[in-house]
């Protein structure tokens, strides 16, 4: 399974345009701690959701290497890195989780 191994991945708000670069040994557990805003950190505070690109590997200090490689890159390196893999920059997340809840619409309050 390719997200039960050392994954360096990116993360994107469209609204923002906002890109998250990290780390992690279980992508489907990161991608839904991302989607809930479990993590009280960056991507909660900026609602950074969408998992738009990901490389697995072997060896965790090796994953490590690459997130901070990509970490040092400017944006339009990381987005052409994104775009060789993913053109569309389609959620790779949303295969295993449902769609984002939307907020309620203010003028559907009672009172």
């Amino acid at each position: 399974m390719i997200w039960r191994s050392s994954i360096a991945s990116i993360f994107w708000r469209a609204v923002s345009r906002t890109l998250y670069t990290g780390v992690t040994n279980d992508l489907m557990r990161r991608t839904f701690e991302h989607r809930q805003g479990l993590v009280p950190r960056f991507t909660s505070r900026y609602r950074i959701h969408r998992l738009v690109y990901f490389e697995s590997f072997r060896d965790v200090r090796t994953a490590i290497a690459r997130e901070k490689q990509i970490k040092g890159w400017d944006r339009a390196k990381r987005v052409a890195l994104i775009e060789a893999k993913n053109p569309t920059w389609e959620d790779f997340g949303a295969q295993w989780f449902s769609p984002f809840p939307r907020k309620a619409d203010p003028s559907f309050r009672s009172g």
